[in-house]
């Protein structure tokens, strides 16, 4: 053992007197640097202590975050005491101990608050993402471009991981390749019909422990009147619900098991059933009788000890029942507690909470098992249940690690080194992948548009005075045809003209909001302007909305690219073969020219993803200036995982 130990240093003496030690100027420029990290998560503690010990001057870190249970395997400035805290506090204070010497700052806080505006991140060298929420991702993105910061953008999903540099008009953005969009179904595909075991799993977690335990979900809120395919199967389903609510009443009860069992298995089964029309295409579910299985699992009842210890094994059904009876007197007893102090205390469903995750399995289980669907272990229906793309400490060490690399490279500008830098182990070839950074693309609605600030007195400016001084003089936009709108929907249009009077503040245009005017016009349109709203400390003696460049200088926005004609049908040789492809239908590349490597293409766990159930009735109006409605779309919560676009 000593003489490994004393192998393993000597090792490592070696390698450190082979590294080239960093260039003078290289270690000025870190030290000099003020850094944001925004996520202070599996990827983000790895590289606050990269940074911390690379010597960077001053690091801010923003994280709205708590620290749980579940990210201790793998999130190392955290420890049991640490759980419920602040995941940027407890971050700055241990990485502290590392360099004692470096300036690091938290923020226990929404990186989207109006504290964090253009002027703050102006005041960074670089911005480091870890984050694992598109839309916050896709926030920060914004904010570097506007304010001209680099950002070196990361994210890992299982064993693959990804870095991205991203630097306003030299490189593509964040947004400049579309995003996977959440899986959806629709409200009887989960109730109804399921064929897949995450929506037996979305059905138990988001319906039944919910109709049971939780805040019941309220049908009446829905609109299903135009879903006519299923406007009697809706019906059936409200009337479903509202049983459920009385049987929850029975909760603590012995008779309860058998209620809610028979109620969910056998009785609404025996419903479907009768729908012959449903079961056309398909092989109808089977029910399931409480009595009749409780007495074919006397021996798993003897051993539940042991069987509910078996998180990796695939549940028989009569373990999965076992689990289901076990659980809910678990559950009946915490809910009769809470109810004597609170009289509307619920239970939600928590990955880490065994009481809810062990019924969930089991109902999700046996819900499977009706309809012929493959069950799963405790230990799958927890990470699609939670949501949880399989997190590894290993692979967020090592993109940490290339962010900081990177760093190096754009702290000395030197942007003709920098690379996308892929981790793929699957990759029968090489471990880490790279490739040279992607220009913008032209037709992204983020950085092919033309930016720009506006000073604005935001007690004062209206609408029009927006339109009027600032698009149509300031930016030239004079005659032509154009719309003005916001995240919510449009502000204006030649055709909408209700709002122009009205103050921006009464639009919800605040400090650091964003407009985007957009040209109408049919002859060479300018592209996309986005300008960015700063509010004037003072109060404006001559306009209400003012330009923030002086009057000597000329704003010349960008004509929008003419599309490109789509390119003329293949030639084929009189054989049914294009020109220049082989016998298999295979384009042949020219002699001596070897075909374009493929960027190596990374997703998430198949059985990770988001799942929002959607009502399938019409979609609502477009929206002008109020904030859009859900329009009945129930979104499933924990939807935080990682998606690594290509």
């Amino acid at each position: 053992m000593l003489h490994d130990r004393i192998s393993t240093c000597s090792l490592l003496r070696l390698l450190v007197a082979q590294m080239k030690p960093p260039r003078v100027s290289s270690l000025t420029l870190t030290k000099q640097a003020r850094v944001l990290m925004v996520g202070a998560g599996g990827i983000g503690c790895e590289l606050l202590k990269n940074l911390a010990l690379s010597g960077f001057g001053e690091i801010h870190v923003v994280d709205l975050d708590t620290i749980d249970l579940s990210n201790l395997n793998r999130q190392f400035l955290f420890r049991h005491e640490h759980i419920k805290k602040s995941k940027a506090l407890v971050a700055t204070e241990v990485a502290q101990k590392f360099n004692p010497d470096v300036k690091i700052i938290a923020y226990h806080a929404n990186i989207k608050e109006s504290q964090f505006n253009i002027d703050w991140f102006s005041s960074f060298t670089v911005v480091f993402n870890a984050l694992d929420n598109l839309e916050a991702r896709r926030h920060v993105n914004k904010m570097c471009l506007v304010a001209d910061v680099p950002l070196i953008e990361s994210g890992t999903t299982g064993f693959n991981g990804q870095v991205q540099v991203i630097r306003k008009g030299v490189t593509a953005c964040y947004d400049c390749l579309p995003k996977e969009t959440p899986k959806s179904f629709p409200v009887c595909t989960i109730r109804s019909t399921p064929s897949q075991p995450i929506h037996c799993i979305v059905w138990g977690k988001s319906y039944l422990l919910n109709e049971i335990f939780g805040a019941s979900e309220d049908e009446s809120a829905f609109d299903h009147s135009a879903d006519n395919d299923n406007a009697n199967e809706i019906e059936e389903l409200k009337r479903e619900s509202a049983e459920l609510r009385k049987i929850r009443q029975s909760a603590g009860t012995d008779e309860f098991a058998q209620m809610l069992f028979d109620k969910v298995f056998k009785q609404d089964i025996i419903r479907l059933r009768s729908m012959e029309d449903m079961w056309k295409t398909r092989k109808p579910p089977e029910p399931l009788d409480y009595k009749d299985l409780l007495a074919k699992a006397a021996k798993e009842m003897a051993n539940k000890a042991e069987v509910l210890q078996g998180a990796q094994k695939v549940w028989s059904l009569e373990e999965n029942l076992v689990v289901f009876i076990d659980s809910l007197e678990r559950l009946s007893k915490r809910m009769l507690e809470m109810r004597a102090s609170d009289d509307e205390a619920i239970i939600t469903f928590d990955k880490d909470d065994e009481d809810t995750l062990d019924f969930v399995a089991a109902s999700s289980n046996i819900r499977s098992w009706l309809f012929g669907i493959d069950r799963k272990s405790k230990f799958d229906i927890k990470q699609m249940a939670g949501n949880i793309i399989p997190a590894i400490a290993t692979t967020n060490a090592i993109v940490a690690g290339l962010c900081v690399l990177e760093s190096f490279k754009v702290l000395k500008g030197e942007y003709d080194q920098v690379k996308e830098v892929y981790l793929q182990p699957g990759h029968p070839v090489r471990l880490l992948a790279s490739d040279k950074w992607r220009p913008p693309n032209k037709d992204c609605p983020v950085c092919g548009v033309f930016q720009t600030r506006a000073l604005v007195d935001l007690k004062r400016a209206t609408l029009n005075d927006f339109v009027e001084d600032f698009a149509k003089l300031s930016l030239g936009f004079g005659e032509k045809e154009f719309s003005v709108r916001n995240d919510v929907g449009i502000l204006y249009d030649p055709d909408e003209t209700d709002n122009l009077g009205k103050k921006l503040s009464e639009l919800g245009i605040g400090p650091d909001s964003f407009l985007t005017i957009a040209d109408e016009d049919d002859e060479e349109p300018f592209v996309n302007v986005v300008v960015a709203i700063q509010e004037a400390k003072e109060s404006l003696t001559d306009k209400p909305v003012m330009q923030t460049w002086s009057e000597d200088e000329t704003i010349k926005i960008p004509v929008k690219p003419k599309k490109e004609a789509p390119p003329p049908p293949p030639e084929t040789n009189g054989n049914g073969h294009v020109n220049g492809s082989n016998e298999h239908g295979k384009r042949a590349h020219p002699a001596g020219e070897e075909p374009l490597a493929k960027r190596p293409r990374q997703t998430g766990n198949a059985d990770s993803e988001v799942i929002s159930i959607v009502d399938t009735s019409p979609a609502a109006k477009k929206a002008k200036t109020a904030p859009p409605s859900n329009g009945g779309v129930i979104v499933i919560e924990d939807s935080d995982s990682i998606v690594i676009e290509d």
